[in-house]
């Protein structure tokens, strides 16, 4: 299987099209959708179909995906090794919009000084959205928040998070789901697992929001909270660095909803740059759920 065939393919995949694929190939489009017709004849299925004006992934496609991926994979490490086992390439990584704002910025900054020739393409996203990433490779890691479906996922505990509860200023201390009951909850869209964190809160205690306000930044979610519109759960630190964080309220979490651990997972072997990533990332201390 020729590789330069699984490089079109991959790309077609990721960038979302022909046009988009050809452009960071450096290739006219003609020439892509010549090399992917090729390439489904000579394997005797079709690799993609038409949706609206986009292209999906076949079952066959997304079996090759897979496949492509690792023997890829396999050749930028051969490659690697030949060349003195200097790390290199391309490192697509998922991440909670808290750890991005938060905890990444000084490890990515310290991973570009040591490896300046790995580039590292980073997207924000719940943990149900960046598992799905993950699990179509479209993605090589993601720093996902518990709960989550390890599978046949490797994972490693790389943060611990302080959650806290934040309504607007001047509210009565807060210890007890039911008085958030007939109020409006301000968070991410489903697949948030601090959401999912609040709303198993409030079941358990008979509460039930008058509405859910879903927004896509913690700084929007802050600006919401700070104007009187609701509450939120967000994790303290991030809290400390967003805009309009004095502006609020914080509510201490009983402390089986307080504590929260932050993953890192992939799938099958960890390349180079990942693994060069992960022996930068700190080491959390052991609590007694990890005992």
């Amino acid at each position: 299987m020729d590789l330069d065939d699984l490089d079109i393919f991959r790309s077609v995949v990721r960038e979302g099209g022909v046009t988009r694929a050809a452009a960071h190939l450096h290739r006219v489009p003609s020439n892509v959708t010549t090399r992917i017709k090729q390439f489904e004849e000579r394997l005797g299925v079709a690799l993609f179909r038409r949706q609206g004006r986009s292209l999906a992934l076949t079952e066959a496609g997304r079996t090759l995906l897979g496949h492509a991926e690792k023997l890829l994979q396999m050749a930028d490490q051969a490659e690697q090794d030949l060349r003195g086992g200097a790390v290199r390439g391309v490192l697509r990584l998922g991440s909670l919009e808290s750890a991005a704002g938060a905890r990444l910025p000084p490890i990515l900054s310290a991973f570009y000084a040591r490896y300046p020739d790995v580039a590292i393409e980073l997207q924000t996203g719940t943990t149900r959205a960046l598992l799905r990433q993950l699990s179509g490779f479209e993605i090589e890691a993601a720093f996902v928040s518990e709960p989550f479906e390890r599978r046949s996922l490797s994972s490693v505990h790389v943060f611990d998070e302080d959650l806290v509860l934040i309504t607007g200023k001047g509210a009565t201390t807060i210890r007890e789901a039911v008085a958030l009951g007939g109020r409006t909850v301000v968070a991410f869209p489903h697949g948030c697992s601090y959401r999912a964190r609040l709303v198993a809160w409030l079941d358990g205690e008979g509460a039930s929001p008058e509405r859910v306000l879903e927004m896509n930044s913690y700084h929007a979610i802050v600006a919401c909270v700070a104007a009187g519109t609701g509450a939120a759960i967000v994790p303290s630190e991030m809290l400390d660095y967003a805009v309009l964080s004095d502006t609020v309220q914080r509510h201490p979490l009983p402390e089986r909803l307080r504590r929260n651990r932050t993953h890192l997972v992939w799938t099958g072997e960890a390349s180079a740059p990942l693994q060069a990533l992960m022996a930068l990332l700190p080491k959390p201390a052991v609590d007694a759920r990890a005992a």
